[in-house]
């Protein structure tokens, strides 16, 4: 650790450096070679905001403010020795790592044709994000050059003798999950900073052209550490430069409520606990307990679809809408599980039912890197295919009501656990049916790549799901093997219900006239309500 004072760098090695407001720190390379044309110096801290900056007295030209921050050095001819400032942009100790990378003459310089932002040359990401994704933005890059000469002109052509010819790839690199610690942070950053290392430890998401704007949309994982990086490559010279890796938590350290170590509201865990201990009564018993099923599957359509309803249509707090998406999910499942008993709809209740477990099914295809393809991007295929592919779940399995209910309330049910769970503990599997919400809520949210990390933790629980999930399909399926079939189907009911009347005179239901004439005698009734009653006696001439 440099604590005040120098701190000797050599190229290529990290080091680690505790810096305050009051004492900067002067960070010094020497004896660069002579082969080296560029050395990208960076600054990476958790939290807290750090100064680094050409000059002792920072200027908005010369320096740059954030928790992951870099600058270009173009070299001189004869220059040996490259020299910056670091200090902490707060009071208070602020840990940070520092590295700086060189680059060669025909190795392509990140942020050398930079339009937009303060520096001259700006090899920074610049990142911003919300609840619901992360927008990151950067400068182009130009062609490198020899020490001495004039940069390459940014504008000059679009030819492959100019900057035109230069490919993007955008890296992804998950920290360890449940981990908020500043040394993880400090350790991993490490693996993001070089070219060979980020491909060897970055997961590559796309790739942009220089036709391609330089903005990129990701998903939000709020609590979860992510690094993202850019690898500009020249494929004349195949050599290739790393932009500044920045990273992000999604949340916020500093506040006292809804901050990295509790990102759950009170709200949210009472309210997916108890759904969490319905869904598993379902799982295990749902077939048996037939009308709580209903009102299980009744209550995750309507709640569903009422959240949406209210969170685009007003601007009602989220405590507020969460009561109020409970109390319409009640009612949603008190009129399917009603529909069922009062008027016996039963295809219907096996509708819900069916299309409840297709939204999960989608749901988790599109969970896949299928949904990252861009042909997804597109609203109206999105919406397509998946309410296709989730009305095919309840047509394939029409003629089998009984198998389509037990897997329904198993595998259901048992993700209901999964959600109470992420409350609590982060979990990527919470963001299955949580991205489907985000993409209906947000117009934009298509642009956005939703990749997640699957680690530990998502082993361990998806390993629960999947065993709550089988366990609750075989109970039940064992449990009713010797049961008479139910629900029963719903055409096949009909037809024996016809076949019986139509041959047993002694049912009283063999008697009943036809729909027809009956809805003519029931107008007939209704015509006689309105006349008015005749009075009595002797109506007619008397005869003589």
């Amino acid at each position: 650790f440099c604590k005040a004072g120098l701190l000797e760098l050599s190229l290529g090695k990290f080091r680690n450096v505790l810096l305050n407001q009051t004492s900067p720190v002067e960070a010094v390379i020497r004896n660069i070679g002579s082969n080296v044309t560029v050395v990208v110096f960076q600054v990476h801290a958790q939290q807290s905001d750090v100064v680094i900056s050409f000059d002792k007295t920072p200027s908005v030209n010369s320096s740059g403010v954030g928790v992951d921050r870099g600058l270009v050095s173009i070299l001189r001819p004869q220059q040996t020795v490259c020299t910056w400032y670091l200090r902490a942009l707060d009071a208070g100790q602020v840990l940070s790592t520092a590295i700086s990378i060189p680059y060669m003459e025909k190795d392509p310089i990140p942020g050398g044709c930079n339009l937009e932002f303060d520096l001259e040359v700006d090899p920074n990401l610049y990142l911003d994000y919300t609840l619901v994704d992360i927008h990151i933005k950067f400068a182009p890059a130009n062609l490198g050059y020899t020490r001495g000469a004039n940069p390459p002109s940014c504008d000059s052509g679009t030819g492959q003798s100019s900057r035109w010819r230069l490919r993007y790839d955008v890296y992804q690199y998950f920290l360890p999950e449940n981990d908020l610690s500043e040394m993880v942070l400090v350790s991993h950053i490490r693996k993001m900073s070089e070219v060979q290392s980020i491909k060897a430890n970055g997961i590559k998401m796309l790739t942009l052209t220089t036709d391609d704007k330089t903005n990129i949309y990701f998903s939000s994982l709020p609590g979860q550490g992510v690094i993202y990086n850019v690898i500009v490559w020249d494929p004349l010279w195949n050599t290739s430069a790393a932009y500044i890796p920045v990273h992000t938590y999604a949340c916020s350290f500093a506040d006292l409520v809804d901050n990295c170590s509790s990102l759950s509201k009170l709200s949210t865990k009472v309210f997916f606990t108890a759904f969490a201990v319905l869904g598993l009564f379902t799982c295990f018993f749902g077939h048996r307990f037939w009308k709580t099923d209903l009102f299980f599957m009744g209550f995750i359509v309507s709640a569903f679809f009422f959240f949406v309803f209210i969170t685009r249509v007003t601007g009602l707090g989220y405590d507020v809408r969460l009561i109020l998406t409970a109390v319409a999910g009640i009612v949603g499942g008190l009129l399917l599980a009603g529909s069922w008993w009062r008027f016996g709809s039963v295809l219907l209740c096996m509708f819900v039912v069916g299309l409840v477990l297709g939204f999960l099914f989608v749901s988790m295809l599109f969970f896949t890197p299928l949904g990252d393809y861009r042909v997804f991007r597109d609203d109206v295929v999105f919406w397509v295919t998946f309410t296709s592919v989730a009305l095919m779940v309840p047509v394939l399995f029409v003629g089998c009501p009984r198998i389509l209910n037990i897997l329904a309330s198993g595998i259901v049910g048992s993700y209901t656990v999964v959600l109470a769970i992420a409350c609590y503990v982060y979990t990527s599997l919470a963001y299955i049916t949580l991205d489907l919400l985000r993409r209906v809520l947000n117009d934009y949210f298509n642009r956005a790549y939703t990749n997640v990390p699957f680690q530990r933790n998502d082993l361990i629980i998806l390993s629960v799901w999947a065993m709550l999930a089988l366990s609750g399909v075989t109970v039940q399926l064992r449990r009713e093997r010797s049961e008479v079939p139910f629900p029963p189907h719903p055409y096949l009911t009909w037809k024996r219900e016809r076949e019986r009347r139509s041959t047993n005179i002694l049912d009283p239901s063999h008697h009943i006239p036809p729909l027809r004439e009956r809805i003519h005698n029931k107008l007939l009734h209704i015509k006689e309500f309105f006349q008015k009653d005749q009075p009595a006696g002797e109506r007619t001439p008397l005869l003589l």
